[in-house]
């Protein structure tokens, strides 16, 4: 399965004016008789980057999975731009997993074949490959054999793979976990182009150091749920949770 699944935007019919690009309304999801995500609102608007912050086991990366669509919660809805967040408005959101799966073929062929999967004309597949390679930096593998690219490469072709399909909203889940600093550092260039250019990210990190340089809104959570929520500058100047002022702190959190 792919990482990438959205298609080329269209106009939702069920929009209201001034809506939230996606909203999160009291979801919840539990497994093995224990709630991960507990009742969990959230607006996701356009503009800045939204970056969900908090501890190990906090339910960062399983807080993404309801919002486009791979996991449905036992409780609570998503609302696309005020609607409905149906299967074709999913197909305008895009997610990045921390380990992307590579098909068996170049780099460019990757990125072709999640094209195809989304009924884009054949005549636009290459060029829309080739933009997306350029923009990530990648146009020099273009023919390389995308499974013996290193960490960092694969990571920005995931991306790639993603933004190729013109989505409105990328979600990220650690995309930088386990890379080194060079590659972090084009990883985090490519986050600050792809919002330069309108797709809202939205982005899991366990890295203090990497949230404090992308800014945006910080969204922290602790053991399912969301203890804060605010711009970036003020939450690491005073944050107003324990459990936030304890993680800031290098300290467990409890």
């Amino acid at each position: 399965m792919l990482d990438a699944v959205p298609a080329r935007p269209r106009a939702n019919a069920d929009a209201r004016p001034g809506a939230a690009l996606l909203e999160v309304r009291d979801v919840t999801y539990k497994a093995d008789g224990r709630t991960l995500i507990d009742h969990i609102d959230l607006s996701l608007r356009p503009g800045a980057p939204t970056l969900i912050l908090g501890p190990n086991g906090a339910g960062k990366s399983l807080l993404l999975r309801p919002m486009p669509g791979p996991l449905t919660p036992h409780s609570g809805e998503n609302l696309w731009r005020g609607g409905a967040n149906s299967l074709e408005t999913r197909r305008r959101q895009a997610m990045v997993f921390q380990d992307p799966v590579m098909l068996r073929r170049s780099a460019k062929a990757n990125i072709v074949h999640a094209l195809k999967l989304r009924r884009v004309p054949r005549e636009q597949r290459s060029a829309r490959a080739a933009q997306a390679l350029e923009t990530s930096g990648l146009a020099h593998l273009a023919g390389s054999p995308a499974r013996r690219m290193s960490g960092g490469e694969q990571q920005r072709l995931a991306m790639a793979r993603a933004l190729a399909l013109e989505p409105e909203i990328i979600f990220l889940d650690e995309p930088t976990a386990s890379l080194d600093p060079a590659s972090v550092k084009a990883i985090e260039n490519l986050i600050a182009d792809t919002q330069g250019r309108g797709v809202k990210i939205v982005l899991v990190t366990h890295d203090v150091g990497q949230a404090r340089r992308l800014g945006g809104e910080i969204v922290f959570l602790n053991k399912g749920r969301i203890t804060e929520t605010g711009p970036a500058a003020a939450f690491f100047r005073k944050p107003e949770s324990r459990a936030a002022r304890q993680f800031l702190a290098g300290e467990i959190v409890e």
